[in-house]
């Protein structure tokens, strides 16, 4: 029997807007993951932490304040760091195009949009893990 996908839901930054990402982390529990929501104004090292500690599969980041560029980055680098890029890291929030596929380019998973539906990113989210983690 397989265990269910950890995700780690985070808001980094100054970004005071939490809604989408209590929405998300709401899907996420509702599809039967295991999420852990870390609330408003993380660090990117709180954030690299606590995906550890939690010892999650997925880490998603919610940024509405423009930051993406340098908080996406930021988080990937320290979970490499920390041997973790076995992690995904994906999210969403005001991203223009070119820099969601900058930022994929660099490593980050596929990135979602306003408007997006949250069974679109379960689905990405279970596509991966399928993929990725199931133990066979």
């Amino acid at each position: 029997m397989s265990r269910p996908i950890r995700v780690l839901v985070a808001k980094p930054g100054l970004d005071g807007h939490d809604r989408g990402a209590k929405v998300v982390a709401a899907a996420l529990r509702d599809a039967g993951m295991e999420v852990i929501y870390t609330g408003l104004h993380q660090t990117p090292e709180m954030i690299a932490t606590a995906a550890i500690q939690e010892d999650v599969d997925v880490v998603g980041l919610s940024i509405l304040s423009g930051a993406h560029m340098t908080l996406f980055p930021r988080v990937l680098d320290l979970l490499k760091k920390d041997g973790r890029d076995d992690i995904l890291l994906t999210g969403g929030g005001i991203i223009p195009k070119e820099d969601m596929e900058a930022l994929q380019a660099q490593g980050v998973g596929k990135l979602f949009g306003p408007g997006t539906s949250t069974a679109d990113l379960i689905a990405y989210i279970r596509e991966w893990f399928a993929k990725e983690r199931q133990e066979a």
